[in-house]
Formats: C-alpha cells, sequence, structure tokens
C-alpha cells in the first residue's frame, strides 16, 4: 500500500484525535467557470504592494480578505486561467488555490457528564495521569510562577487557535480571558466541538480536572465552525491576530496539522498556502509569542516530503515547518511513543502525554483496548477522555506559560522558552536528539528549576 493510500484509509485512520487533511487541487470533472478561492503571496512580506488591486481586477479576481502585515490576501475568482495570469506579476511571490483543513471525529473518546463525574469522583484530577507525569504529582505548582500565576506583572495568556472554548465550563470559567471568532457568521468563540474545550483544560483547568498551569489564562481563536473545516487563510488570520492581541503562547493543536499535497497535483500547487502560514508563524515569534504545534496522528516519518510520499508521484508537505516553533510528538502513560503518532529527524522538538490504549493494545486488530490510558480533560458539559499529538502540544504550551510566568510577561524571547524546555526534557529512548522523542519528555520541575 501506498504512503497515500495509507494515510486516507486503512490502519492509519485509527489515529486518535482528529487527525486532518488537506483536499488540494480542483476536483476531477469540475467545471472550468466555477467560482474558486486562492491565496496570492507577494514578494514584500509586510505589506501589499502598490499596485496589487489592479492586477487582480485584470485577472478577474475579487479580494475576500486581505492579510496586510503578511503580504498576502484571499481571493476568489471564476477566470479559470486566474493563477496563470497572475504568476506572470513581477510582484506576486507565490499563487496558488486555497485549501481547507478538515479535522476528523476522533475515533477514540469517551464522555462525562457533570452530574455522572459527581456521582462517581468529585476529584477527577486522580485520573489525570498526564498532568501528574508533566507536573511530577503537582511539585511544579509549588515553584515559582509554577501554577501559571505570573511573579509580578500581568496574566500569562495562551491563546488557543482550534473549535473554540465552552468558557462557561466550571473547570475553565475562572481562567478564560477572552474569545474571537474567525468562521464566517459564527461571531461566537464558544466550543460546540469538544476539541478546543479539551486543550484548553490541558492547559489551564482549575476545578475537578486540573491543567499543567491552573493558574494561566487561556483565550479562544475560534477557527473550525459547524461544518468542519478552515480555510487557510483564517488559520493565518487567527494567528496573526494573537499576535497582536500580546498573548504569550499560542497553541495550534489542529489536528496534527498534516498538510497532504494530493499527488495527483504539483508541488507548486501548495507552496503559496505554505509560504503565507510560515509567514505568519515567523510573524508572531517576532512578536514574542511562542508558537506549539503538534505533530500529528498517521504514525508516519514527517522528516521529508520524499518519505512521506512513498511510491506516490508528487510530494506530501508537512507544516508548519518553521524550525523556529516548537513540534510535539505524543507520548503514553509508560513514557512510550504513542503508536499513532508522526516522527522524524529534525521535525520533533519535544514529546509530552497525548496518551494511547495501553500497552497490549493492538491498533491493527483493535484487541487490548485500556481507556484508562487517555488523557482525561474538559469537554463542553463535563469531561472526556481523548488521545492524540492534539492532546500532547497543550502541555508543552502550558509549560511555557509557566516558564514565561515565572520569569515575567515578555521578559523571554521565544527562543529562549524554547531552549529552556528543550534542555529541560528527560531522555525517554537513546541519550542525546532522537527522531521520537526530540530533546526528551517534557519536565515542569526541571525547566522551573
Amino acid at each position: 500500500m501506498t504512503i497515500k493510500k495509507s494515510i486516507f484509509t486503512g490502519a492509519l485512520s485509527l489515529a486518535l484525535c482528529a487527525s486532518t487533511l488537506f483536499a488540494g487541487g480542483a476536483d476531477v470533472g469540475q467545471a472550468q467557470s466555477v467560482e474558486k478561492k486562492y491565496i496570492v503571496v507577494f514578494k514584500q512580506d509586510d505589506k501589499l504592494p502598490a499596485g496589487y488591486e489592479d492586477l487582480l481586477i485584470k485577472a478577474g479576481g475579487q479580494v475576500e480578505s486581505k492579510l496586510e502585515k503578511l503580504g498576502a490576501i484571499e481571493v476568489s475568482s471564476s477566470n479559470p486561467n486566474f493563477l496563470k495570469e497572475v504568476k506572470k506579476s513581477s510582484i506576486v511571490s507565490e499563487a496558488g488555490e486555497e485549501n481547507k483543513l478538515y479535522p476528523e471525529t476522533p475515533a477514540v473518546e469517551a464522555t462525562i457528564s457533570y452530574d455522572d463525574a459527581a456521582a462517581v469522583q468529585a476529584d477527577l484530577y486522580e485520573q489525570q495521569w498526564d498532568i501528574k507525569q508533566v507536573t511530577n504529582n503537582g511539585e511544579s505548582w509549588t515553584l515559582p510562577g509554577g501554577t501559571g500565576k505570573p511573579v509580578s506583572g500581568d496574566d500569562i495568556v495562551i491563546g488557543i487557535i482550534d473549535t473554540g472554548i465552552d468558557y462557561n465550563h466550571p473547570d475553565l470559567k475562572e481562567n478564560y480571558a477572552y474569545g474571537k471568532s474567525f468562521v464566517p457568521n459564527y461571531p461566537d468563540p464558544r466550543d460546540d466541538n469538544g476539541h478546543g474545550t479539551h486543550v484548553a483544560g490541558s492547559i489551564a483547568a482549575k476545578g475537578r480536572t486540573m491543567g499543567v498551569g491552573p493558574d494561566l489564562k487561556v483565550a479562544s481563536y475560534r477557527v473550525f465552525g459547524p461544518s468542519g473545516s478552515a480555510s487557510t487563510a483564517h488559520i493565518a488570520e487567527a494567528l496573526m491576530t494573537a499576535a497582536d492581541d500580546n498573548v504569550d503562547v499560542v497553541n495550534m493543536s489542529l489536528g496534527g496539522y498534516d498538510w497532504l499535497q494530493d499527488p495527483d497535483y504539483a508541488t507548486k500547487d501548495v507552496v503559496a498556502d505554505v509560504r503565507m502560514f510560515n509567514r505568519a508563524i515567523q510573524y508572531a515569534i517576532k512578536k514574542g509569542v511562542t508558537v506549539v504545534g503538534s505533530a500529528g496522528n498517521n504514525a508516519v516519518d514527517i522528516s521529508s516530503p520524499g518519505k512521506l510520499s512513498g511510491s506516490d508521484k508528487g510530494a506530501t508537505h508537512r507544516s508548519p515547518s518553521n524550525q523556529n516553533m516548537i513540534r510535539v510528538s505524543a507520548g503514553g502513560q509508560l513514557k512510550n511513543l504513542a503508536y499513532y503518532s508522526n516522527y522524524g529527524v529534525g521535525k520533533i522538538d519535544v514529546m509530552a502525554p497525548g496518551g494511547d490504549l495501553g500497552p497490549n493494545y493492538n491498533p491493527v486488530t483493535g484487541v487490548g483496548r485500556d481507556n484508562s490510558y487517555l488523557c482525561l480533560a474538559t469537554v463542553p458539559g463535563g469531561y472526556g477522555f481523548k488521545a492524540g499529538t492534539s492532546m500532547a502540544a497543550p502541555k508543552v504550551a502550558a509549560l511555557a506559560g509557566v516558564i514565561i510566568a515565572q520569569h515575567g510577561k515578555d521578559q523571554l524571547k521565544p527562543s529562549q522558552v524554547k531552549h529552556i524546555i528543550l534542555k529541560s526534557s528527560d531522555d525517554v529512548f537513546k541519550p542525546g536528539y532522537d527522531e521520537k522523542s526530540g530533546h526528551g519528555l517534557i519536565n515542569a520541575v526541571n525547566a522551573l528549576k
């Protein structure tokens, strides 16, 4: 089976948390006059150049949204030759069809209502092996800044680019800062999916469940709506806005953030999206934001486009690929690499607990499943067990937050925060760097000491 087929079907579809795919290129047999959306990235990376509007009008395009600070725009056009005409311009760096991100429904999850939680166990923290693993059974909360409460100055805010946050959840409402929605026609940043609320709980829950930093603040940057998809322009806009809002950390647990180029289309067709997104990441980092992203849930080596494509023609891209962000693989309760987690030399910075189904689970046959190895956190209306790199990344985002809390808001550069996280991580596999855990398993106590 080729890599392309195995990612879309088969055993790898058992990846546990919202593994995401890009649908790139045009549909076969689609009428040439159908309106499509495009991303145009200009050579100037911090503003829109003079004459760009005339260029688009002549090519039959209409501006949908402007990302002026990134030198990019989202455009709609029914001209089948739009890309060909725009790419001729000397002011254009890249242009291509805009992709959408489609998160899958988690294949493994279980929920507990508020009432059931009260009946079963008031303190659900006892079941949160993942939070205990990162904090060394809460020891990090005894250290300066360890809960996320700043030693001085303003609150430390973690921006969550996701499905939203249930800001009325009793474990989260105390630490909810604010929210913004980038979903067209849906202004409410509230989560009605569950994914973003689970991420928020892993970071800053304070109640029956706990987060790594129970005094951190979380902000909702909702990009996924009821359709289940998000355009790359809206995700880039959310990241840029979070940076302008002076958040301290951004977590992008967007289903593992797999950007899979359809091998039926040329590599150049996805370059515009990738370049725009990397500009957004760099913009945030330059403004002092530590950016954290998950590695993906397809159990594949993401170290190069060629390895991902295997025997398929074309290239399969893993993005964001910016070396300055922190990329996270998922570990299990036994400090193993979770069976679904992506890996790859140069593509993983650290590993964090993301959960799995236990040491006896066979992902091919489905035999031996043990739900106690999943990660418990908040979901709308109660609590839920999930697993995935989407559950691992927020623990790293929270760790970045408590490190900043210890030193003070705006006192550390993102590169310094990343350095502390990497250097304080525990070797769990071979000594030093490895392709599965990067620099090791995160350790909040080591990082704060």
